[in-house]
């Protein structure tokens, strides 16, 4: 069995991503491994007049949502680290996981979607269905 070391957290600061943060920081206390979180700014096409001032929003939530993740896996001595992309989050997390050569995914099964009634949110299922990396969704 190969030894779990690095952990990737995706993070979009709704509640399943941070009880999936929690998770990672349980496993990573139990295995001495060290968590990634990773936040993808999507970046729709706008008008250029419009698109600066919505890549300054971007940027504000991203980097409030993992100063607040660091500062809870920080309360735990967790060696931790993020990275915020732009672009769309299931290829950037799947290729992040590859590239990094992630061994787990923990993602929470629905984001920050105004789609109550799906069972996992489009993101999630994404990320189910392309990565050979094993994933655990939290709910």
């Amino acid at each position: 069995m190969k030894d779990i070391s690095k952990l990737l957290v995706p993070n979009d600061g709704s509640k399943n991503a941070l009880r999936g943060l929690e998770l990672a920081i349980t496993l990573a206390k139990q295995t001495n491994a060290s968590i990634t979180s990773v936040y993808s700014n999507v970046i729709e096409s706008h008008s250029s007049f419009r698109s600066s001032q919505i890549n300054e929003n971007s940027d504000e939530l991203s980097k409030k949502i993992m100063d607040t993740a660091n500062k809870i896996a920080s309360k735990h001595n967790v060696d931790f680290n993020y990275e915020i992309m732009n672009g769309d989050p299931s290829y950037n997390i799947i290729k992040y996981a590859n590239e990094k050569k992630m061994d787990m995914i923990i993602m929470g099964s629905r984001g920050r979607s105004n789609l109550k009634n799906m069972l996992f949110g489009s993101v999630t299922n994404s990320v189910l269905q392309s990565s050979k990396i094993p994933i655990l969704v939290v709910k």
